[in-house]
């Protein structure tokens, strides 16, 4: 299937109307995908059917960040914590990540997405590493907006994971000690070569970063909405970009 062509143009116009300028657009939006479980429960669905529900959102939120030109979007999917929960519901998760790589491996392809994935692969399905392999190669062209899944994802797992690439370094003679400073540590990370996300948005109503993207995030901005991932619509996403448009963001130094 043929690319659609980034159309700057037209992207300019939808921001227009949006009261949006690519200027005050964040390059980088990380989502953490709450609440699949509480709005399944709450209708008296399984919680795997709200997993499945979820996947309409990630469909419209991943097309309106690729038309409108932003550089990357990454979803938390899978938590290294999560492994906590019951094994019939992993499966399930398991099975739907394979599902959803299958199916829409052609709108990645027509959206000109480039795929990539971050997290340990260990515990992941061989369904599913084949399939990511097949997507991160099939897309590695691919010039639009950077499409990132977190799978089997930690913060903090992905921190002691660099420094251990690091202290390899170090003792092959590769590294010095002097030369490590935040440069250093942000490329050995599993986002190296991405940019930092600008924004962060939670669905749910959670307040916490639960884990997710520690080093990157530092200086991002936060926006929580009450609604379930199931819920959220391309009209969401932009409130909070509106939203992030009127905030000034300091980076520690004083206003201007």
């Amino acid at each position: 299937m043929n690319a659609v062509p980034f159309d700057a143009i037209k992207a300019a116009r939808r921001l227009s109307d949006l009261g949006l300028s690519a200027e005050k657009l964040p390059k980088h939006i990380a989502i953490i995908m709450d609440g699949n479980g509480r709005w399944a429960k709450a209708r008296g669905f399984p919680r795997i059917e709200g997993h499945r529900r979820g996947v309409r959102s990630v469909r419209e939120t991943i097309e309106e960040c690729a038309e409108l030109g932003l550089e990357q979007l990454t979803l938390y999917c899978l938590s290294s914590e999560n492994w906590k929960r019951p094994q019939r519901e992993l499966d399930m998760l398991m099975r739907l990540l394979e599902q959803y790589l299958v199916e829409e491996r052609s709108e990645i392809m027509r959206q000109d997405l480039r795929f990539a994935v971050i997290g340990r692969r260990e515990g992941l399905s061989d369904g599913v590493l084949r399939e990511v392999a097949k997507t991160v190669e099939i897309s590695r062209n691919n010039r639009g907006t950077r499409l990132c899944l977190a799978v089997n994802y930690g913060g903090r797992q992905e921190l002691v994971d660099a420094f251990r690439r690091i202290a390899t370094r170090l003792c092959d003679g590769s590294l010095t000690v002097d030369a490590i400073d935040e440069e250093q540590i942000a490329e050995h990370l599993d986002t190296a070569g991405m940019p930092d996300p600008d924004l962060v948005i939670r669905t749910a109503g959670e307040m916490r970063m639960s884990n997710y993207l520690l080093w990157q995030a530092s200086y991002a901005e936060f926006w929580v909405t009450s609604k379930c991932w199931p819920e959220f619509r391309p009209t969401d996403l932009h409130d909070a970009l509106r939203d992030y448009a009127n905030r000034e963001r300091r980076f520690g130094g004083l206003s201007r």
